[in-house]
Order: structure tokens, then sequence, then C-alpha cells
């Protein structure tokens, strides 16, 4: 297929900084790495953060999880004091300031994944309601270099990865997606990130740290499992003071610091639970919003047809 004008025209904006195309069938020569913007992967289909509200939660975390550690914090003062009076007085501060921001943050939907059927070997992305797709197999992508400069961090170079989709019913309609924030990363950064992209569709979750097929998922587990959330930072706390009282014949030779980061993640757990949890309970709701002839092409059992093959069955120029 013939580059677009529309990589042309994305092209031509790095001017004389480096830029490569991407196609499916094409390595680059780097090992496969993933960028931190994975927010599925599983055997069928990965499901990339397509950005915008990824802070979702964190305002019922804050208010409800400070509610939830101030009324902790009466029920002790009614136990010594025996002043039991002030517990539903505090309730009706507590239960609201969890509640009403929970309420609103998971009502409003989040921004729809960016999918990659393995399937269908097809991508899915949706802008405001309206469905846009592309046949990996074919696939555009475009990885170039800038440079920004700012008064107090001097000249900063970031490279951006962006795919080419089509909406559905409309080929002509096109436009360039980017594959999470640029922000921070090289052009060979992204080229990994491609590579990563390249052995799951080809072989799912089961690839080596060359994105060779692999009999395990290890490399997969052990990649994403950078991926720490807030409320795995007590566990991890919990594992590493462990390990140094293992290391140090079972006597627990602790630093000051490992006592102020337990305690520390100890008293964020309560906010970071529930921020993570409205999250979630965003994400799923969101996920209503894809059309079924998505949703039914991620089930294990659904159609394998490519949406590109429906609209050619319509007479439409793909």
């Amino acid at each position: 297929m013939a580059v677009s004008d529309l990589i042309q025209q994305a092209r031509a904006r790095f001017g004389q900084a480096s830029s490569v195309l991407l196609r499916a069938d094409q390595p680059t020569g780097e090992k496969p790495w993933e960028m931190f913007v994975t927010d599925e992967h599983t055997e069928h289909y990965l499901a990339l953060k397509a950005g915008g509200d990824t802070d979702r939660g964190m305002i019922t975390g804050v208010l409800g999880g400070s509610g939830v550690m101030l009324f902790v914090v009466v029920i002790f003062i009614a136990f010594f004091a025996q002043r039991w009076d002030l517990v539903p007085s505090m309730l009706w501060i507590c239960i609201p300031m969890l509640l009403i921001p929970f309420y609103w943050e998971t009502r409003r939907p989040l921004p729809l994944p960016i999918l990659f059927n393995r399937r269908t070997r097809e991508v899915y992305f949706d802008q405001d309601g309206l469905l846009f797709h592309t046949p990996w197999d074919g696939i555009q992508a475009l990885a170039g270099e800038f440079l920004m400069v700012g008064p107090h961090t001097g000249g900063m170079r970031n490279a951006s990865l962006e795919i080419l989709v089509r909406r559905l019913g409309e080929p002509d309609n096109a436009l360039l997606v980017s594959l999470g924030p640029p922000m921070g990363k090289t052009l060979q950064m992204q080229k990994g990130f491609w590579e990563w992209l390249r052995a799951y569709m080809d072989n799912g979750p089961w690839f080596d740290e060359n994105g060779q097929r692999s009999d395990s998922d290890a490399y997969v587990k052990e990649m994403l499992s950078a991926h720490m959330k807030p409320t795995g930072f007590l566990a991890y706390q919990r594992q590493r003071i462990a390990e140094k009282k293992a290391a140090n014949d079972g006597k627990n030779y602790l630093e000051w610091t490992d006592t102020v980061l337990y305690l520390g993640h100890l008293l964020f757990y309560p906010m970071d639970w529930l921020q993570e949890f409205t999250y979630n309970v965003a994400k799923r709701r969101s996920r209503n919003r894809w059309p079924r002839i998505v949703t039914e092409r991620l089930q294990s059992d659904g159609p394998t047809t490519r949406l590109i093959d429906l609209e050619r069955e319509r007479g439409l120029d793909v």
C-alpha cells in the first residue's frame, strides 16, 4: 500500500529530524519493550490507554480516604472518651465525602482504549463515538523524533509513535492516532514498543525478550509487573523488609527509612485503594460504549471477519 498523503504530511512535521515508517511485517531490529501504556493484555486482545483521565478516581481516593481515616480517629476518640454521640454526626460527614465524588467520577465515561484484536488482526479506535479501524496486516505507522526547548529544561528529545486508522464506512476519513504520550521517549524506545506490538499480534502473550514465540509468558509477565499500582507499594515495602531480615540471619536490621516508607504507604493505602477501585468501576462502565461489531469480535467465539472485509462487501473503496 502506498504511503498516504496524511503520513507524508505527518512526516514533514519532523523536518530534518529522524523519522521512520513502520510495518507489521518489517522488524526494526530492536528488542520488544513495553512503554507503560498497557491497560489490558489478554490472549485475544491488547488494550492501550488512549490518554486523558489517567488520574480518574483521585478525588474519590483523597476525599473518601480522608473520610475513612477521620472516621477511624473519631471511633478511637469515642472509645477512650466514651463519646459515642460523635459517631452518628461524623457519619453524616464521612459518607458524603466518599459517595458524592465516587458517583461523579464513575458516571463520567473514560476514554476508550486503543484495541489490538489478535483474533481478527485489526486495530480499533474510538473518537467521540465514531469508530475508526485498520487491519494489522498492511498497517501504516510513523515514528519520529522532535526537540522541545524550554527555559529550564533546555533541549529535550522526544519521539512519537502514530498509526493510521480510517473511519468505519468512510475510508477516506482518516486520522493518525498516537500510541501513548511521546514525552521522554526516544526513537529507539518507540521502535522497541512497535516490536512489542508485532510480537503480541504474531504470538499473543507468549514471546521472549527477542520477540520470538515462547511456550511461556514469563517475559511478558515480567515486563507488565513493572506496572506497580499505588496499592502495590505497601506489599513491595513489606517484601523488602522481609528480604533484609532474611539476609541478616533473621535479625531485623531496619533503617529509619524503611519504617517511614512502610508507615507512609500504610497511611495512604485506603486512598490508593479507593482510587483504583473507582477507576476500575469507571472503566467497566465505559466498556459498554463499544459498538457490538467490536465487542463480539473480542470474544473467544466471536466473528473473525475484519471490518475492512465488511466494507469491501459493501463496495467501499478501501
